[in-house]
């Protein structure tokens, strides 16, 4: 789960890790009135969980009443739906800093990234200057020592006054990071004033969905989604992408969902959903097939391979959601994996006709949403 800038810089201020004052507004009027409490010059920073909003022109610096005025208008007018803005004091600073930890899967270590060029995206900066990014593996059960953080103030060039000030940031960012479930905490850019002191001017964590029952504070209708179905996919713990295509995946597997989806687009189709009901989610047919029935899509396409999740055990979901919900678009299974035998049984039982290689699943429903024969 994603957390907004806002809740994610609540969450620093907790820990003890300095952020801009500001406040939340979801109206053009209260952005105004914001911006004329916090005083001039300050930030309009849309509250959105996507990249790239800078660019968009969904951050922007306003010097006065009539600017902030325009500057609201224009993001919560933007395609981007936005619902919120974080109005926040400018503040003057001399250098710009990244830091950021993450999990390292094939170590099983955490792994903290560090760089003096702050404020760009770390993933241009390690194709442009791998050399200017810090990496550094932390022990998950030792954790951050502080020795480790204080080596790290003087990796990045800081003066030993300043690595004193900087070093308690990198130890409370690493004790949120493991405290909160979190697969991600990330500060960018970490402002360096001129006092010798640091504010984290932007804020990005990501809490791991099968945590969140540890941590309650964490409520998933605070996120955005695409679409009101997403949300229900959500509170169902079912993956789910919106998208505005004509095939619907309704696949068990992550990996195998995105290879699916490659291949749609591969093939000349274009994806509705991407829908992923594997693993703890392979007995969730019908709600599964629900979700997809309603993007009112031209062909439903079914793609499985399981182990622990029995294909025979789907294959029964699949015909229990035909038989409820009764769609009226083409539906293409290739269903593969333990019990597939007799899965493939069901299906035909059921007027399917069950396919046992994904390409030719995938060019049977791309020939079918264009209205041919697959």
């Amino acid at each position: 789960m994603k957390l907004h800038e806002f809740q994610a810089k609540a969450l620093f201020r907790d820990y003890g890790i300095p952020t801009p004052q500001g406040e939340l507004a979801n109206t053009v009027a209260s952005s105004i009135e914001a911006a004329n409490r916090i005083g001039y010059p300050c930030v309009l920073k849309s509250q959105v969980l996507r990249g790239g909003r800078g660019k968009a022109g969904l951050v922007d610096i306003v010097h006065d009443a009539e600017e902030a005025r325009t500057a609201s208008e224009f993001i919560f007018a933007s395609d981007w739906k936005v619902r919120r803005v974080l109005v926040e004091p400018t503040v003057d600073h001399v250098r710009e800093l990244y830091l950021s930890f993450s999990a390292d899967a094939p170590s099983g270590a955490h792994l903290l990234l560090a760089s003096a060029d702050g404020g760009v995206e770390i993933e241009e900066l390690a194709r442009t200057a791998p050399d200017q990014i810090i990496r550094a593996r932390i022990d998950s059960i030792r954790g951050i020592m502080p020795f480790e953080a204080r080596a790290l103030a003087y990796d990045l060039g800081l003066s030993p006054a300043i690595a004193k000030n900087f070093a308690p940031i990198v130890e409370k960012l690493y004790r949120l990071y493991v405290e909160k479930d979190a697969e991600l905490a990330e500060i960018n850019p970490l402002f360096l004033t001129s006092e010798g002191t640091f504010v984290a001017a932007d804020a990005k964590i990501s809490i791991d969905d099968n945590a969140l029952f540890r941590h309650t504070e964490f409520q998933q209708e605070d996120a955005d989604f695409d679409s009101d179905i997403a949300r229900e996919a959500a509170a169902e713990g079912i993956p789910y992408l919106q998208f505005d295509g004509d095939i619907s995946l309704m696949c068990a597997g992550a990996g195998l969902t995105t290879a699916v989806y490659d291949l749609v687009v591969d093939f000349g189709g274009s994806v509705a959903n991407y829908l992923e009901f594997g693993g703890p989610n392979y007995r969730k047919s019908v709600r599964a097939m629900e979700l997809c029935v309603r993007n009112n899509p031209k062909v439903i396409l079914i793609v499985t391979f399981g182990t622990i999740a029995r294909a025979d055990i789907m294959a029964e979901g699949i015909v229990e959601a035909i038989g409820r919900l009764k769609p009226t678009c083409p539906i293409v299974t290739c269903i593969r994996g333990t019990g597939e035998e007799k899965a493939h049984e069901i299906l035909r039982g059921a007027g399917l006709t069950p396919l046992i290689d994904t390409e030719e699943a995938v060019r049977s429903a791309v020939a079918l949403s264009k209205g041919g024969r697959p």
